[in-house]
């Protein structure tokens, strides 16, 4: 009888964001669009990047980075989802379930430290630009971005790896329009004690270390700027820094609130809405607060433009 109770689920069924039918076309144009919107927008940065050589710093160089974990995270997550507007039942194979999940993590801890990252670098060209080609060096950039990287793979790793361990089966409905951990826990017929305790761990630590790091270079950028002279010079550095930490606590915001607390007290209805945000809307925006308000990002894509669609003047 042991041997019975403990067969594990083969396939999962994804509930998805709503189960009104008449909800399920405007959802899907909705995310089909924004979709598009974060592909073409981060994969148009990471471009821009490369073949633009006035570009080629370490904050641009960074923020290539950022594009990359966005574009994937949001390819990992979106696809899928958008199957389920159009299906009556969107079936995920345990295999395909569990990698899902895995490449989730590691892009959205990987996001996370990124975030941190650039927030150290606006500190140091803001704070010390003196000293910034030093400090920042292509070397340096490159430590701080497989760090970054590594960081999300070894998180994701150890999640998945006790999660493997898991007996699945009390249904195979996941409450969710993804395979995220605690919608899968509410699934297992077995103790989810160590994956609870885990996902608490790695969280506050993913979260909290770079909300600190981004804090603090925050509170060291505002007395540099308090100390420029110049109105306008003031008026603009403010600008930049509201943009990014605004998008800083969309991000981190929502992710707390899903995974800073146990699943027990959690309700998985208003997980929903705050994966959304750092899943899919965070993603999309990205691009704009980091790059469309950026002069130099402008100008590089004026001259690309002209080099792809040069005018005959005679």
């Amino acid at each position: 009888m042991e041997e019975v109770n403990n067969i594990t689920v083969g396939e999962f069924i994804l509930s998805g964001l709503s189960e009104n039918p008449e909800l399920q076309l405007p959802l899907f144009l909705i995310f089909l669009g924004v979709y598009l919107v974060t592909v073409v927008g981060n994969l148009g940065m990471i471009i821009l990047i490369l073949v633009s050589s006035q570009l080629h710093t370490p904050m641009y160089y960074l923020l290539s980075s950022l594009s990359l974990i966005d574009c994937c995270q949001s390819t990992v997550i979106t696809p899928k989802m958008l199957v389920n507007f159009v299906t009556q039942k969107n079936v995920i194979q345990y295999p395909e379930c569990i990698a899902q999940f895995y490449f989730f993590c590691a892009f959205a801890v990987a996001e996370c430290h990124m975030l941190a990252v650039m927030a150290y670098d606006r500190h140091v060209a803001i704070s010390n630009p003196l000293l910034y080609n030093v400090t920042m060096s292509f070397q340096v950039c490159l430590w701080m971005v497989a760090g970054v990287y590594g960081m999300g793979l070894l998180s994701a790793t150890a999640h998945t790896v006790f999660l493997l361990r898991v007996i699945f089966c009390k249904g195979n409905i996941i409450n969710h329009y993804f395979c995220d951990l605690f919608p899968l826990l509410e699934l297992s017929c077995s103790s989810t004690f160590i994956n609870e305790v885990l996902a608490l761990s790695f969280s506050a630590f993913n979260i909290i270390v770079p909300a600190v790091t981004i804090l603090s270079s925050y509170i060291f950028i505002i007395v540099s700027i308090l100390h420029i002279q110049s109105a306008g010079g003031r008026s603009k550095a403010f600008s930049t820094c509201s943009s990014h930490i605004l998008a800083v606590a969309v991000f981190f915001g929502s992710t707390a609130f899903m995974y800073l607390k146990p699943s027990s007290v959690s309700s998985l209805g208003q997980g929903k809405l705050s994966s959304v945000f750092y899943t899919i809307v965070v993603p999309m925006l990205n691009p704009m607060i980091y790059s469309l308000r950026n002069k130099d990002v402008k100008v590089s894509f004026k001259r690309l433009l002209k080099k792809m669609f040069p005018l005959n003047k005679e």
